[in-house]
């Protein structure tokens, strides 16, 4: 049984920071119809148009979704990470690949000759990947369009590179919603087991972020927090890990001899933190001293009491703060954002799902 709830948010505030925090709530979040936090709001923009104009090129494509668009240019080149997005999409400076002279740098292994003059990866000496999706300009010839309506299809451009690598995971009528044939369309990509793989593991993440709980109730910070939170969905639980910043690094070892040493990620109170923070309000790092922060709402009450945002605690002694080990996010229907185990993700459970036999988090 959860023990108490703190509520540490501007939902029912009751301690000086609080009352300050209400009075300047706002409707703000992250990017809307749900996202994940790694993703600049310019791509994901990108991103969903794409997914939505690819059936006027591909009439028989089934599936494509911006997940699917997201994992591939996480991999590619983490979303144009560490470059300029215009609000016209183009991206700057330019994301060019490797050299394709066979030299093994960047472990390449076969000349491609040049295709382009150097019109797309600005050298005539052979080819290079280009853009936030690397597209080789051979293939660019293929399947590049002008999805923004500047008269050009650029692969250096946030959404006619989205649209391009749409219509080419979509092939002539793939259904991208069969397992098969999504990792048919990915290994068509690129020819590598462990690049599909990855590419899913990332697709399975921002869909999970992308498939969340109605907020149109939630307001102000309450919805800052929980949009932070609910963008975690599908990130590894990580024993130790996360911080204000997001997900980082555990450390070794949860009562199971699980390590989260390699794994990026959260624990229950990792979670907490992050998502806290996103209003300013810095929490503890463990989940028994967050609950003495704010006020407390009687484990008698019920899930009835809870408002969205609040923390709901679990204690192996109900009533003794010190035997507390797990923390959870309240979102409503009798939900919580969670990160409940090792080997498991951050997701929405029951409030009552969790077991007094397991610890969620690091001492």
């Amino acid at each position: 049984m959860f023990t108490a709830v703190c509520c540490a948010a501007p939902i029912s505030g009751a301690i000086g920071a609080v009352t300050a925090l209400q009075i300047a709530a706002d409707d703000g979040g992250i990017a809307e119809g749900g996202s994940a936090a790694d993703i600049p709001p310019r791509m994901l923009t990108a991103y969903k148009n794409a997914a939505s104009q690819v059936e006027k090129h591909v009439p028989k494509c089934r599936g494509m979704a911006w997940p699917v668009l997201a994992g591939i240019a996480k991999v590619e080149s983490n979303h144009a990470g560490g470059h300029s997005i215009s609000a016209g999409g183009d991206i700057r400076p330019r994301i060019y690949g490797v050299l394709l002279n066979g030299s093994g740098a960047g472990g390449n292994t076969t000349t491609v000759p040049d295709t382009d003059g150097g019109k797309w990866d600005g050298t005539a000496n052979g080819e290079r990947a280009v853009g936030p999706f690397q597209f080789l300009p051979s293939t660019w010839e293929h399947v590049g369009k002008d999805a923004n309506g500047d008269g050009r299809a650029d692969p250096h451009n946030a959404d006619d590179a989205a649209l391009g690598a749409a219509i080419y995971l979509c092939g002539d009528r793939r259904d991208l919603t069969q397992r098969t044939q999504l990792r048919a369309a990915i290994l068509q990509y690129n020819h590598s087991d462990a690049y599909v793989d990855n590419v899913l593991g990332w697709i399975g993440q921002y869909t999970a972020a992308a498939t969340g709980p109605d907020l149109g109730h939630v307001s102000g910070k309450a919805k800052d927090v929980l949009d932070a939170a609910l963008a975690q969905r599908g990130v590894p639980y990580s024993w130790g890990g996360g911080n204000a910043s997001g997900a980082s690094y555990g450390i070794c070892c949860s009562p199971s001899g699980k390590s989260g040493a390699a794994i990026k990620g959260f624990d229950c109170s990792g979670l907490t933190t992050y998502a806290y923070a996103h209003v300013g309000i810095r929490l503890p790092r463990t989940a028994a001293a967050q609950a003495g922060v704010g006020r407390r709402i009687p484990a008698s009450s019920g899930t009835g009491a809870l408002k969205a945002g609040d923390l709901v605690f679990y204690a192996y002694a109900p009533g003794r703060d010190s035997t507390i080990y797990h923390v959870g996010i309240y979102v409503s229907g009798g939900q919580m954002v969670n990160a409940p185990r090792p080997g498991a993700v951050v997701r929405l459970d029951a409030v009552d799902a969790m077991s007094l036999r397991r610890s969620c988090e690091s001492r």
